[in-house]
């Protein structure tokens, strides 16, 4: 029971206390940002080495140090996002009257950047564990990248929960870019396409003779996914999902233009 239960509750813990950590590192000053950015991007280049060294390792500890360096690298990108340092060319928010082309457009430009070092560090990734019997990183941050997109999709078409909480006084205008509706087209389909892969992935990892590195890899893979599915329901539900990261909130500086 315990090796089922350990993913889990490792990957609970490291997702709740990495988001906090990052809401508390975005709430502080402005003039902090380039030392958090500064050491996150050390951990960053760390994780890509950690990445390669776990590649050809098939153990059960491969496959949480893996996981642990998608997670750094994936805080690395929120981390950038959040502070405003890698956002997009887009620095203002959404004309009020304009369609909702533009505004899909406008809302690309506003976070380009931000998506393109994304998709560069997916790639490298990949490329780093290419062929390799390890790999959770890779689809740790696969699930993360998708997951992530499919909530920006969400924001977008609209949601009753906005979570305007989470954005720092200097993202204000990406406000302008989301809607507040009850449901939309796309979160019935989010859910379900995550859902089926989130049972697949359990079948995979509860099948009998399966050596116990590849079942503890596959169980942290359905952990990250499986909270990802709770933070789109969190869109949804009548209830606030910023109480989890109270903690981190709290300290949430006044505006300040400098950097």
């Amino acid at each position: 029971m315990l090796d089922l239960l350990a993913p889990l509750l490792f990957a609970v813990f490291i997702w709740w206390f990495s988001t906090g950590l990052v809401l508390l590192l975005d709430g502080l000053p402005r003039t902090t940002f380039r030392w958090s950015v500064l050491i996150s991007s050390g951990l960053a280049i760390g994780a890509l080495f950690g990445l390669a060294h776990t590649a050809n390792q098939a153990s059960g500890m491969a496959a949480y140090c893996s996981f642990t360096c998608a997670l750094l690298v994936w805080g690395w990108h929120e981390l950038t996002f959040l502070t405003g340092w890698l956002t997009g060319p887009r620095k203002q928010a959404s004309a009020p009257d304009c369609s909702r082309r533009d505004r899909f457009f406008q809302a690309i430009a506003a976070i380009l950047w931000h998506e393109l070092a994304i998709a560069a560090a997916g790639l490298l990734i990949i490329a780093i564990t290419w062929n390799a019997p390890n790999q959770v990183g890779t689809w740790t941050f696969a699930v993360l990248w998708v997951m992530r997109t499919s909530a920006k999709l969400n924001l977008f078409l609209g949601v009753r929960n906005l979570s305007e909480e989470f954005l720092p006084h200097h993202l204000a205008y990406m406000q302008s870019f989301f809607r507040r509706r009850n449901m939309n087209p796309l979160f019935p389909f989010s859910v379900a396409a995550s859902s089926t892969l989130l049972a697949w992935l359990m079948v995979q990892a509860l099948q009998t003779g399966l050596p116990g590195a590849q079942m503890t890899g596959l169980l942290l893979v359905a952990s990250i996914l499986f909270l990802a599915i709770v933070e789109h329901f969190l869109m949804v539900l009548p209830m606030p999902s910023t109480a989890l990261w109270r903690w981190a909130l709290r300290q949430r500086a006044s505006p300040n233009p400098s950097i």
